[in-house]
């Protein structure tokens, strides 16, 4: 059976000798021998760029000793940020984070802006409403929330078709 890390391996080496900004979000290896690869840039991915990894790949894979199949592709637009490389790739786009962490905010489906990563943590600007002094209703103020990549189920971009 071939080897997740020999895989990310073929791909790393893919990544740095294409210059094209692209970067590994996951290699996925199933029983049967199906290698998932997904590859993310900051623009999107291009079938070409797909196309060239996939062959790539196959160059230092014999199917002689080894039967596989092989799917190269992007990270959904959709689905949940895996790399740190995704978040700094949406800084200033709307993202829902479902929390699990501590606090206030555990289990809450959270929507805002993403400003700012730092390592492994990000902060999302939020609106919320908040009672202030001398005024009879709460107000709907603009409020920073950090969480911690590792303290969250998911952060995703949001699409919005207006």
């Amino acid at each position: 059976m071939i080897e997740k890390k020999k895989v990310e391996s073929v791909v790393k080496e893919w990544l740095e000798e294409d210059k094209k900004g692209y970067f590994l979000v996951d290699v996925e290896i199933s029983d049967d021998a199906r290698i998932v690869v997904e590859i993310d840039h900051a623009e999107g991915v291009w079938i070409d760029d797909c196309v060239s990894l996939s062959r790539f790949i196959e160059d230092h894979f014999s199917r002689d000793e080894e039967d596989y199949e092989l799917e190269v592709g992007s990270a959904g637009i959709g689905q949940p940020f895996k790399v740190e490389q995704q978040y700094v790739n949406n800084i200033g786009k709307q993202v829902e984070v479902m929390s699990s962490g501590k606090g206030e905010t555990k289990g809450k489906k959270i929507i805002g802006t993403l400003v700012s990563v730092d390592g492994r943590n990000f902060t999302v600007l939020v609106q919320e409403k908040q009672k202030q002094e001398g005024k009879k209703r709460p107000v709907s103020v603009e409020v920073e929330k950090t969480f911690s990549m590792d303290d969250i189920k998911y952060c995703k971009y949001v699409i919005d078709f207006k």
